[in-house]
């Protein structure tokens, strides 16, 4: 076997062109590849490994051009972090994603469209800190400098209205195939529909602005009984199961009961484990809180835990 090592001076011939690639204390070529796809913790990680690769991202602008913040990075996310990290793309930044981060404002968001003018995807959702006015300005100041939008998502800002809507789809570029498209956004399901350049629209139901959804299952009763409108809507008018985006039937939510808060339809309740106990399903994106007690092949949840505990002492 071929001895792989990369120091220049004791490398066997067979291993002499990747020692020529490899400069002691500079990171691999490869592992410069790499780096634009990375996340953003992922490049945090990388820049604090060495010195070498701090220096080398500081120098790139590359990694830096399609920023998205997301869990757990966007609790913590703030304008003046913001500002800084958006800043390592020196005004080039093309996408700005921000995604529940709560404390960012309508100033430090403004700050950043100012610095970087060439943003055509701007994703804001879940970012209560900020207002539709707030915005609505910094999608104007991106016109000014002649850039169009291709997409936003804004669902979860608080005070969304009509107008507002109106406002930001003028100023989003609408591609052809896009005039007769019927968003199918699923409830539930991971990803957002890729077509609709702007994520949020006005509910059938209520005629409130909010993310509206379909029904996946085509067995669904309402897409069998009545027309397909009936079926869309966004999540406070029409419950849906959390598992598989399925409408529910009011008389399903008692009997597909689960631990967390969360709506499941009965065919995914009947699917999941059970606690031991109270005989309640978690759902799959709150499975982890499950409590495996040794000798058992179900779980124990958290409350039955509780009252396990209480009864023992007593």
């Amino acid at each position: 076997m071929p001895n792989l090592s990369f120091d220049v001076d004791h490398a066997s011939p067979e291993d002499e062109n990747i020692g020529e690639l490899t400069v002691p204390g500079q990171p691999h070529e490869a592992l410069l590849l790499v780096l634009p796809y990375l996340s953003l913790s992922g490049l945090i990680a990388v820049g604090e490994a060495c010195t070498s690769l701090r220096d080398a991202l500081r120098d790139d602008v590359l990694p830096w051009l399609e920023l998205v913040v997301d869990d757990p990075l966007s609790r913590r996310m703030c304008d003046e972090i913001l500002i800084e990290i958006t800043s390592k793309a020196n005004g080039k930044l093309r996408t700005l994603g921000l995604f529940n981060c709560t404390k960012i404002t309508d100033g430090g968001l403004q700050t950043v469209i100012e610095r970087n003018p060439l943003i055509n995807k701007l994703y804001v959702p879940g970012c209560t800190g900020l207002t539709p006015e707030g915005v609505i300005n910094a999608v104007k100041t991106l016109s000014t400098h002649g850039n169009i939008l291709q997409s936003i998502k804004i669902n979860g800002i608080y005070n969304l209205q009509k107008q507002h809507l109106q406002v930001l789809r003028s100023y989003v570029r609408v591609k052809p195939k896009t005039l007769e498209h019927k968003c199918s956004t699923h409830f539930g399901l991971e990803g957002d529909c890729n077509i609709c350049p702007v994520d949020v629209e006005i509910c059938p139901k209520c005629n409130e602005v909010r993310k509206v959804f379909i029904c996946p299952i085509e067995t669904c009763v309402r897409k069998r009984d009545r027309r397909l409108s009936e079926c869309r809507g966004c999540s406070s008018c029409i419950p849906r199961c959390i598992q598989c985006g399925a409408c529910v039937e009011p008389d399903d939510l008692e009997e597909a009961e689960a631990i967390c808060a969360d709506i499941l339809c009965m065919r995914c309740w009947l699917q999941l484990p059970k606690c031991d106990f109270c005989n309640k399903p978690y759902c799959k994106q709150h499975a982890e809180r499950r409590l495996n007690p040794s000798g058992s092949r179900g779980f124990v949840c958290e409350l039955c835990a509780v009252y396990e505990e209480d009864d023992i002492d007593v």
